[in-house]
């Protein structure tokens, strides 16, 4: 059975990637293309609604959408811990549809911040450096703002991170009391690296994405989850059997839908997955 999608955010790369990939499936159809003139309810012909728009305009885009009892996936940065309490919420208990909030679907990306979680439990001394290209609006990223919650609830015991001389504005913004700087240059598409630092060494983690393609693998995984999720499922390790025991990860505070979005375990509270604020926003 063919799934019908709705694109928000179309005419951006992001939505020309999700095009490109469900015009080559015979699962998926495309049926509304949305961008910033577009009405909301020209989604609601659709089964599911993708949101790659915008911080500005995803969380009224999402509520539209949430409120018609749509399945929706969301790519787009933007969603604090707080907005996505509140979408918990606004999803009801029991839910009767479901989100998805994928904070970057590159697998490579999943599989850094998750060993970064696992690393943060033996040091004190840690830092993200980010980088993406200059259009991307928001700042830090959704993927380091994610790594640096994570990592933190992973070394909960151990409590907040060594961060010396955190006032001054060049050591970047502390994210779970771990401090991340953001580039934004020309030539780069994205690249994180996690720095560990600890008594006569560095251990540094790395992730670099040199082409969009590298969201391709994550995208299908994410579309198949949307199509049966209910309640709130945020990050694409909460589809992926990480561990290898044939299971799903958590998701956040989220109860897993069926199929591949399978019954996931809740994660700490605060750990969001996306960026907190936007730099600048263009419609």
């Amino acid at each position: 059975m063919t799934t019908t999608l709705a694109i928000v955010g179309a005419t951006g790369k992001m939505g020309r990637l999700f095009g490109e990939i469900a015009e080559a499936s015979a699962e998926y159809e495309v049926v509304s293309r949305l961008d910033s003139r577009s009405a909301l309810d020209e989604m609601l012909g659709a089964d599911v609604v993708v949101d790659v728009s915008v911080p500005g305009v995803t969380q009224s885009v999402v509520e539209f959408a949430v409120q018609h009892g749509k399945q929706v996936l969301v790519g787009t940065s933007g969603w604090s811990a707080d907005r996505l309490a509140g979408l918990r919420r606004a999803l009801g208990d029991p839910p009767s549809s479901g989100v998805v909030v994928i904070p970057n679907f590159s697998l490579g990306s999943v599989l850094a911040t998750s060993f970064a979680a696992m690393a943060a439990r033996f040091y004190d001394s840690i830092e993200v450096i980010e980088a993406h290209a200059a259009t991307k609006v928001d700042s830090p990223s959704g993927t380091a703002v994610r790594t640096a919650e994570l990592m933190q609830a992973a070394r909960a015991a151990r409590g907040p991170v060594s961060a010396p001389h955190s006032d001054q504005r060049a050591r970047g913004q502390q994210v779970a009391s771990i401090p991340v700087h953001s580039l934004r240059l020309a030539g780069i598409v994205a690249k994180q690296d996690v720095v560990f630092g600890g008594t006569g060494e560095v251990l540094t983690i790395t992730h670099e994405t040199i082409s969009p393609s590298a969201y391709a693998a994550g995208i299908r995984v994410a579309l198949a989850a949307a199509r049966t999720a209910r309640g709130l499922v945020v990050g694409l390790d909460a589809l992926l059997d990480l561990d290898g025991t044939g299971a799903s990860g958590g998701g956040a505070g989220a109860g897993g839908g069926s199929g591949s979005a399978a019954q996931s375990a809740p994660e700490p509270e605060n750990v969001s997955g996306q960026a907190a604020t936007a730099t600048s926003v263009t419609s």
